[in-house]
This record gives structure tokens, C-alpha cells and sequence, in this order.
């Protein structure tokens, strides 16, 4: 029966992601509409566009072949089965031993580079010039965060998300400079991932500065569904990453009662609104930098998983 319990917690969550995803992207817009005095849309506009979507007919490309057609599904499978992964609410469940901080990096590495094959499928100007800007902020992007993934693993001597979870509650950890160079790499890289300011503008469609949007500019209907519900769980699983990483406070463990899940639910969703706060508040606060020093911004997140990295091999050899 506790087996049986758990499966169903395991199913909640990967539910729970899924809903929640597209209302956490809605938040963000509200706050940073209301930061700039602005009315802006409801927090609940993302789930009007979706069925929009949803409900038109897809266009094709003369040129678009079947991997075109594919790609958004796979798309957001990958993402949905790395969101799915990282303990929200509650760690121990029954799939926590696939949560591995390396396999969440070969799945989201495995929906960037279809993303990027359906930009170029369509021979178009703008869906090459995204595709190239996406695998140079990757090839970027993905040693910066397996360098944070080292760091956490000599600290925590795992890379599974539930057990690194549960040394950071450990009140043997307490405040390490390894920790906090981690972190700040961490929130640069799903920055980066994220295409959100100041390395890209969510919000924009100018030939000269979009990257994301210049991949999906091709998809219509259902496959545009899908990809803009991709991009809401791919934001909602870093969040998701920093909480459960840095801020695990109020996460249960699996076979607790119910009032112990509902209030890591509760600890989640304040976890969230904190996170679409922040974020916000920071893309209100700064401005786009060129694509061309973007390069500078990821080689720092580099450097500082690195120096992390180097911190714990000194303070150790002492």
C-alpha cells in the first residue's frame, strides 16, 4: 500500500510541473508588467494562449521534412521527464533514483540540439541564425554546469538530487564559499538556458537580438503549443534545481501523511513565487547585453564553478 502511495505522490508531481509550469511564466509577466507601472496581462494568460494554440490548424513548410514535425514532441518529452526528475515537494519517491543532476543535463543537452536541428530544417535565415547562437550559449552553458554539478558531487559525494537535498539540511554544512560561488553559476547558466535577460529578451522578435523565438518562428498550432509549454518547464525546472539544491527547506520525504505533503507543497509554490519575484525584479533592472558578450557572461559562470571546485580541493588538502 505505501508502495502503491508513493507512485501516486510520484504522479502528483509530474502533474503538479506540468500546471504549474505556464502559471509560473504568467507570474513573471504580471510582476515585471507592475514593476514598469504597466497593467499587463493575468497570470493566468499562459494557459489561454496554450488552448489557443491548441485549437488552430498546424502550417507547414514546403521544405519542412518529418524530423520538423517530430521535434516538438520530443522537445518537450525531454524536458517534462528532467522536470519530472527533481524532487519538488518531496524527495525518496519512486523515481528519485533517475534524478540525477547528470542525466538532467543529457536531457535538456538532448531537447536543445532538436530544437536546433528544427530551426535549420527549414532552410530559413532566422531559424539559422538562432540555431547558431543557441549551440555557441550551449557550448558555453553546458561546462559551466557540469562544473557546479563537480562541485556539488565533492561536497555531497553524490550527484542524485534527493541526497544532495538531504546534506544540505545537514546542519554540518553551514555557509561555504564553494557553496556560494555554485550558486551564483548556477542562476547565470538557467539565465542563459532560459534566453532571458540580459542574454535574451523573451519578450522581443528583432532579427538581430532573438535567439529562442528565431527557432520557432516556422511553428504554428499544436507544435508552437508544445514548444512554448517546453520553454514555461524548462524555467520552472531551474527554479526547481536552486530550491532544491540551496534552499531545500520544507521538502518532505516519501511515506509521510498528507498534511506533510500539503505543506511541501506549500513550501514549493512559496519557493516559486519568490523565484518569478526575483527574476522579475532583476529583468526589470537591467538591460539586454550585445550577443557578442555573451561569451564573457557564461565564461564567468565557468570560472566560478571552477574556483568552487578548486576552493573545496584546497580547503580539504589543509
Amino acid at each position: 500500500m505505501a508502495l502503491i502511495t508513493d507512485y501516486l505522490v510520484q504522479g502528483g508531481q509530474m502533474l503538479l510541473i506540468l500546471l504549474l509550469a505556464p502559471l509560473l511564466t504568467g507570474w513573471i509577466r504580471t510582476l515585471k508588467a507592475q514593476l514598469l507601472r504597466r497593467r499587463g496581462p493575468s497570470p493566468l494568460q499562459p494557459y489561454r494562449d496554450l488552448l489557443k494554440l491548441l485549437r488552430k490548424d498546424v502550417v507547414l513548410a514546403d521544405s519542412a521534412s518529418w524530423l520538423f514535425r517530430v521535434a516538438p514532441y520530443l522537445i518537450f518529452a525531454a524536458i517534462w521527464v528532467a522536470a519530472a526528475l527533481v524532487p519538488t515537494f518531496a524527495s525518496g519517491l519512486p523515481f528519485n533514483w533517475a534524478a540525477d543532476l547528470i542525466a538532467i543535463v543529457a536531457l535538456l543537452g538532448t531537447a536543445r540540439f532538436f530544437l536546433a536541428l528544427a530551426g535549420l530544417d527549414t532552410g530559413t535565415s532566422f531559424g539559422g541564425i538562432g540555431a547558431s547562437r543557441e549551440m555557441m550559449i550551449a557550448s558555453l552553458a553546458e561546462p559551466a554546469m557540469l562544473m557546479i554539478v563537480f562541485t556539488l558531487s565533492l561536497l555531497a559525494g553524490t550527484t542524485e538530487l534527493s541526497a544532495v537535498a538531504r546534506f544540505m539540511l545537514n546542519a554540518d554544512v553551514g555557509l561555504r564559499v564553494s557553496l556560494a560561488l555554485a550558486l551564483l553559476a548556477l542562476v547565470m547558466v538557467a539565465i542563459a538556458e532560459n534566453a532571458r535577460v540580459p542574454v535574451d529578451n523573451p519578450a522581443t522578435h528583432l532579427e538581430l537580438t532573438m535567439v529562442h523565438e528565431a527557432m520557432v518562428l516556422e511553428y504554428s498550432g499544436r507544435h508552437l503549443a508544445l514548444i512554448e509549454l517546453a520553454a514555461s518547464l524548462k524555467l520552472l525546472l531551474y527554479l526547481s534545481l536552486l530550491g532544491c539544491i540551496f534552499a531545500p527547506w520544507g521538502m518532505t520525504t516519501a511515506g509521510e501523511d498528507l498534511t506533510a505533503y500539503l505543506t511541501g507543497v506549500a513550501a514549493y509554490l512559496a519557493k516559486l513565487g519568490l523565484g518569478g519575484f526575483l527574476l522579475a525584479l532583476f529583468e526589470t533592472r537591467i538591460a539586454k547585453m550585445r550577443v557578442f558578450r555573451v561569451d564573457q557572461f557564461l565564461g564567468m559562470a565557468l570560472m566560478l564553478g571552477l574556483l568552487g571546485a578548486l576552493l573545496l580541493f584546497v580547503s580539504r588538502s589543509l
